[in-house]
């Protein structure tokens, strides 16, 4: 991150939660100051009014899909941009005060999303407990370890924050699931780009407008820019308004990407800017090449049909 790098960061808590979990793989945020917000509305708010550097939100889950309460504030208020992400394993442990046989857990903490995800598992393992919603991941081990419940799913991280025991690892039904975390400060430079970076967009279109979401869609395909997300929205404006949330292989300092988020913010009744930055997984090759398999999209065919042209305008017609 260009400039002063931050120093004073705040998540979606409370402590022990998958968020606090993605934040501390961050070096600059193990070094620096870590405060949890009860709410995504307000760990980012906290960034608008100066009280944080930078928060880190949920953005979307592999199984549960996108967080909808992140990409709302993203694209109201004072604008802020996301400078990294975060991608973290979701892996839920089943946790006791000691160890205990399964057979005798009649109540198991859990929030929600971590029940949805590790249903197969309940019902097989524990079919005669009730599982009780709280509040978080946290809340589940911290009424667990009170002795409120016998057992909690839980993150690994507060497991041995509150002094629980592992009855069982890895409980969830698909063991591939992650969750995308975003970084967010206020607007400044983005960092220089990677050669495998992603640009966010939230984008309104012009509802009188015949074929307005084809018209960005062509935009970015006849570049040749990958468009890796897209996601609505309603505006809450009035039935049928939507905002569009999109995800593009490329960066803001690059010729293609620029040349299509000029192209959009001519046929788009808003453009909101969300920032450009590193994929969480490094890989030079995946986008240096333009989209695989088509001809006519790479690097190298963009520039030399910028090179033909300029010959012509040269007057040196080949």
């Amino acid at each position: 991150m260009p400039g002063t790098p931050p120093t004073r960061f705040v998540y979606l808590g409370p402590e022990g939660t998958f968020a606090e979990q993605a934040l501390r793989t961050l070096p600059a945020a193990e070094r620096g100051i870590r405060t949890p917000a009860r709410s995504v509305p307000e760990a980012m708010d906290s960034v608008r009014d100066g009280d944080a550097d930078a928060a880190l939100v949920p953005l979307e889950n592999s199984v549960g899909g996108a967080v909808t309460v992140t990409l709302d504030e993203l694209a109201t208020g004072s604008p802020l941009v996301i400078t990294r992400e975060v991608v973290l394993p979701v892996e839920f442990q089943l946790a006791a005060p000691r160890l205990l046989p399964l057979t005798e857990i009649r109540s198991v903490a859990a929030h929600p999303q971590a029940s949805t995800q590790c249903r197969g598992w309940l019902a097989a393992n524990l079919p005669d407990a009730a599982v009780v919603d709280v509040l978080s991941n946290a809340a589940a081990a911290i009424s667990t370890a009170e002795g409120v419940h016998d057992a909690a799913v839980c993150a690994p991280i507060g497991v041995p924050r509150n002094g629980l025991v592992v009855l069982a690892d890895k409980i969830a039904d698909r063991t591939d699931a992650v969750t995308r975390f975003a970084l967010v400060t206020r607007p400044a430079p983005p960092a220089p780009p990677t050669g495998d970076d992603l640009t966010s967009l939230a984008v309104s279109i012009r509802h009188d407008q015949v074929g307005a979401l084809l018209a960005v869609l062509t935009e970015l395909a006849v570049r040749g820019i990958n468009l890796t997300r897209i996601e609505s929205r309603p505006t809450g404006e009035r039935l049928g308004t939507y905002v569009f949330f999109l995800d593009c292989s490329g960066h803001v300092a690059e010729p293609r990407m620029g040349e299509a988020l000029q192209g959009l913010r001519r046929i788009c009744a808003e453009v909101r800017f969300l920032g450009s930055f590193a994929k969480h997984r490094w890989s030079p090759a995946a986008h240096a090449e333009g989209i695989p398999g088509q001809d006519g999209l790479s690097d190298a065919d963009f520039a030399d049909s910028a090179a033909w042209l300029t010959r012509i305008r040269d007057g040196r017609v080949t």
